[in-house]
């Protein structure tokens, strides 16, 4: 039965609404493991099934970051069950083997809750199309190569789509129009006070710098990052550049480089690191405090977006296509146009080409004279200025 949508409901609707709403959905599972980015992909299309079934509880299949990210956190996501470790559901840095029995156990406990509806928002349904078939729901919805297994209702998978877009796609599957573009993540009262803690007195503000990324050819130079440190400490800003745990050394790289660039002493006591310092929860709520955000295209980027800072950004050309912010009144992007690997030649992965074994950048091209002009035009912005003055 298609039930009549509300003149909110279809404001930011698509071209097309794919499928009609589903009857007696109660309880609604989302598969989407990953990264921070690929949450916050998947988000506007979660916030489309809540809306469609304002009545149903929307349960979050994914990773322990979206767990520790969102637990007790309002919006549209009444609880997150973590993945167990499965090649190409959720897969465990340096280790490619399946936990059999935790997979077990896991699907045993999710066909108790007796799913109306699984919406896959993971990928193209070679590794995620079983794993859904697996959970015995009532109703399914998602992508399919191919070669994939369908799910009762698909829609074609193509590379070259923009995530967000992809996955509003498959909401409307299920008769879920669009409610929203881009995702927003409510920060409370408490993390931005925690975040606050951070804060160095008597500067402009704090400015946040991520220099990593999950893929390292993602990444524009150390030494760049350290040119737009510096030249923020000597605006009066204090900069905290951010990573985890695995980019500690990166970041302290970033901070040497800058403080031996900043020029007084004033402005490199302005720049530090607080990498694997601060927690996911604390770490919105300084992005959310900030006066601009730089990065590569990265789980932080996203996550600055997310919660409304500003953002400058370095992107590789393809992953503008799948991930690149929609608007451009907060966020600006610089392009790599790089498409061949700098060392063997090889094309970029893409749809039909495997990566090479190469971790050069690829956005090594991106000139900080432009990414600058972001960051100046952005700060303009926030302090109320004309950019263009």
């Amino acid at each position: 039965m298609l039930v009549e949508e509300s003149p909110e409901m279809s404001r930011f609707r698509l071209p097309a609404t794919l499928g009609s709403r589903f009857n007696r959905v109660e309880r609604i599972a989302v598969l989407r493991g990953g990264g921070l980015g690929d949450l916050f992909f998947a988000l506007p299309a979660i916030c489309s099934l809540a809306a469609a079934y304002p009545d149903a509880a929307v349960t979050l299949l994914g990773s322990p970051g979206h767990r520790a990210l969102l637990q007790d956190r309002a919006g549209p996501i009444a609880a997150v069950e973590v993945l167990p470790a499965i090649p190409g559901i959720r897969d465990v840095p340096g280790d490619s083997r399946a936990d059999t029995a935790a997979a077990d156990e896991f699907m045993d406990r999710m066909r108790l809750q007796h799913f109306d509806l699984a919406v896959q928002l993971h990928g193209g349904g070679a590794n995620s199309n079983p794993f859904v078939h697996r959970l015995e729901a009532r109703h399914t919805v998602g992508c399919a190569a191919p070669k994939a297994v369908p799910l009762e209702r698909n829609l074609p998978f193509r590379f070259y789509q923009h995530e967000a877009l992809r996955w509003l796609e498959v909401a409307s599957l299920a008769g879920a129009p669009a409610v929203c573009l881009e995702p927003l993540l409510e920060v409370s009262a408490a993390e931005r006070l925690a975040a606050l803690a951070w804060g160095e007195p008597g500067t402009r503000g704090m400015a946040v710098i991520h220099p990593g990324a999950s893929d390292p050819r993602r990444c524009w130079p150390a030494g760049n990052f350290a040119q737009m440190a510096a030249l923020l400490a000597q605006e009066g800003y204090q900069v905290l550049v951010i990573g985890d745990v695995d980019e500690v050394d990166l970041a302290a790289s970033v901070v040497g480089q800058a403080q031996c660039t900043a020029g007084t002493p004033a402005a490199r006591q302005l720049i530090s690191s607080v990498a694997g310092k601060i927690q996911l929860p604390v770490l919105a709520g300084l992005l959310a405090e900030c006066q601009v955000f730089l990065g590569n295209d990265s789980g932080p980027r996203h996550l600055a977006q997310a919660v409304g800072a500003r953002t400058a950004s370095i992107y590789w050309c393809g992953n503008v296509i799948n991930a690149g912010p929609l608007s451009r009144a907060k966020h600006r992007i610089q392009v790599g146009w790089l498409v061949q690997c700098p060392v063997c030649g090889v094309a970029a992965a893409g749809e039909a080409t495997e990566r090479c074994g190469h971790d050069e950048s690829f956005v090594g091209d991106v000139r900080p004279d432009a990414v600058q002009r972001d960051l100046l035009s952005l700060l303009a912005e926030s302090n109320g200025r004309d950019p263009n003055t």
